[in-house]
């Protein structure tokens, strides 16, 4: 039976990561959560329902998924499974009975739908059908409803795949020479042709190390499991705290805990990352600082899609989309998210905590961009240091998105001026009393 990964309307709540890729490519363990479901669902074919403005942009990083295509999606011998639920291991979708498969109400799985999508119905629409005409019953695994939920599940998940490293792979069977060990070796994945300088410290007792291919870790490094570091990443001396997952071709220094970047970063200088998760193409400068405890320890809120939520949790970093930028010294508030193409310029305090995509931050203050293409001159470059190339599909995928966000954009700058003119008349009148 072929699995189709469709995406709810739950995918709002995964801005600004989401704003670039569909759910299924967001990253939780060592591997996104489409590459979790092949592997959990076994050989059959895979297809995905997602938005219509990101298809073709899926479409030319999975030439081989077939993606909102009408026919396949009408196949009778079809299940759908949510992009954001990340599956069981050992508890795959039976297959053999029609119904809904819940957790905490969001729609996990549907097998045995009583209609196919066409594009005349939304998900939800359709979602809401099936609820009305199928049994429900708790499905195993869990849901991933934010993106605090990727690296809550992160140490647990790259406990978990583990063993999937350990396949079809050579890994090295000694101890690289002068590196330190806490904890037992067999936790110590390194493929064959990554490089582990002497001098670093590796602790295993919560959990396996991995690094993949062509990795480099840096003498004078400090690496804790769980955690797992992707193809062709360089870890600078870096102090790497567990739960954290760097996709390929990252350049990392400084420290870094419980986090996930998604491919491509840098964070190459000093400065601190915690409880975070960053796109691909993002730069954060040297000492740059990420918040990720308020200093009252209190319960940290943000706004997400113009939501404001409370995370109900008192360890929240930073949300950075896709290609933006900090300069030197940039200091980013509690429960920050950052859209696509930002430019964050120091400020010597805490930059504004909901910055849209496609903005600069200068002064403290944010305001739109309006040179596009110095962004995309500026992505070109940065494409090409990794050997990759910007095209104009690309382009004109950023320049969609560019005017899918400007409402928004505008109405939080708008509100950010009117709370600052509120702050000067206040303080004026203040002096005239």
């Amino acid at each position: 039976m072929s699995i189709c990964l469709f995406e709810d309307g739950g995918v709002d709540f995964l801005e600004p990561l989401a704003l670039t890729r569909p759910a299924f490519d967001l990253v939780c363990g060592t591997r996104s959560v489409l590459a979790r479901h092949q592997s959990v669902h076994g050989e059959g074919q895979m297809l995905a329902w997602i938005r219509p403005d990101l298809v073709e942009h899926a479409r030319r990083r999975h030439t081989a998924l077939p993606i909102n295509d009408l026919v396949a999606l009408k196949a009778k011998d079809l299940a759908y499974a949510n992009a954001r639920w990340l599956p069981s291991l050992e508890t795959p979708i039976d297959r053999s009975t029609p119904r809904v498969g819940l957790i905490e109400d969001h729609v996990a799985y549907v097998v045995g739908a009583p209609s196919r999508p066409s594009e005349h119905l939304s998900v939800d629409e359709w979602l809401a059908d099936c609820r009305e005409r199928l049994p429900q019953v708790e499905a195993p695994g869990r849901m991933l409803n934010f993106l605090w939920d990727y690296v809550d599940a992160n140490p647990e998940t790259l406990i978990e795949d583990a063993a999937a490293f350990r396949e079809g792979r050579k890994l090295q069977t000694t101890l690289p020479p002068n590196v330190s060990i806490g904890g037992p070796l067999e936790n110590f994945l390194v493929d064959a042709s990554a490089t582990v300088e002497p001098f670093v410290m590796v602790d295993v007792r919560k959990g396996p190390v991995m690094i993949d291919r062509g990795a480099v870790v840096h003498s004078f490094t400090r690496l804790e499991g769980p955690c797992y570091i992707g193809p062709d990443t360089w870890i600078m001396g870096a102090k790497i705290r567990a739960g954290t997952t760097f996709g390929p071709s990252c350049r990392i220094g400084g420290e870094v805990e419980a986090s996930i970047v998604q491919g491509w970063s840098n964070k190459y200088h000093e400065g601190f990352l915690g409880h975070s998760y960053i796109g691909e193409w993002v730069n954060l400068a040297a000492a740059t600082q990420t918040s990720d405890l308020r200093n009252d320890y209190g319960s940290v809120r943000l706004q997400v899609n113009g939501h404001r939520l409370s995370t109900g949790r008192t360890k929240i970093g930073s949300y950075i989309g896709d290609h933006t930028k900090t300069g030197l010294g940039v200091l980013l508030n509690t429960g920050s998210v950052i859209g696509a193409f930002c430019n964050l310029l120091p400020h010597g305090a805490l930059l504004p905590q909901i910055i849209p995509s496609f903005c600069q931050v200068q002064y403290g203050t944010a305001m739109e961009r309006f040179d596009l293409r110095q962004m995309f001159a500026t992505a070109t470059t940065a494409l090409s240091r990794r050997g990759q190339a910007f095209s104009d599909e690309e382009r004109d995928f950023y320049f969609a998105l560019y005017d899918h966000t400007a409402e928004r954009r505008r109405k939080v700058i708008r509100d950010a001026e009117v709370r600052r003119m509120r702050r000067a008349n206040a303080a004026m009148g203040r002096v005239e009393r």
